[in-house]
């Protein structure tokens, strides 16, 4: 969620490459890459192993999981086996935001003003009922805002991901994570799949997810 000024002129910035199509350096138009193929034979493990039927694709860009070619002529939404599926992209006025089996967020959390991280993170996981996937890109675009400012706007190590994602987490602790961090494009490291409700009931009080 956008609270502080400067994240909603940062917002209005990307609404605009949206609208525009904004390119720099024969990059595609923002926002009009699906991500998610790249990463879909593990999410549809995960999204099996948890049952998923409803999923909630937070930041989908131009995501269109009803268009067949995601793979061998399935679409995404077939692929994966899903019932359902809401799209959200302020930058395209598409809100369909309702609680949903998993929440997929992809390639979206690096593009938010630091100072409305942690309340978009609460955003993902209050509409999770089972499960969040998500995926944060720690390394800076070769895109730019239109004022020149690279479009990974906030870049941090995969442990300030962990860190943020952990402290949200015991606030929902019936939610599994799985956060994934990019050093690199198509670099990917996984961290080992939690929910808060591993640490609540160990019988220790050190954890190590």
């Amino acid at each position: 969620m956008i609270c502080s000024e400067k994240g909603r002129q940062l917002f209005n910035l990307y609404k605009s490459m949206a609208r525009e199509a904004y390119r720099k350096e024969n990059i595609e138009p923002a926002f009009n890459d699906m991500e998610i193929r790249a990463f879909r034979e593990p999410i549809r493990k995960v999204l099996r192993q948890f049952n998923i039927s409803t999923l909630l694709d937070y930041g989908c860009g131009g995501n269109n999981y009803e268009t067949p070619g995601f793979d061998n002529g399935t679409t995404a939404r077939e692929y994966f086996g899903l019932r359902e599926v809401y799209r959200f992209e302020p930058a395209r006025d598409v809100d369909q935001r309702q609680r949903a089996d998993a929440v997929l967020c992809f390639d979206v959390l690096e593009h938010v003003f630091v100072a409305d991280i942690p309340d978009t993170v609460r955003d993902i996981f209050s509409l999770a009922r089972k499960l969040v996937i998500v995926n944060t890109a720690c390394y800076a675009a070769r895109t730019f805002l239109p004022n020149g400012e690279n479009v990974h706007i906030t870049v941090r190590p995969p442990l300030w991901w962990k860190g943020m994602f952990d402290s949200v987490a015991v606030e929902y602790p019936a939610v599994n994570v799985w956060l994934i961090c990019s050093p690199a494009w198509r670099n990917a490291t996984a961290f080992e799949m939690y929910s808060a409700q591993d640490w609540l009931s160990s019988p220790t009080f050190v954890t190590t997810k």
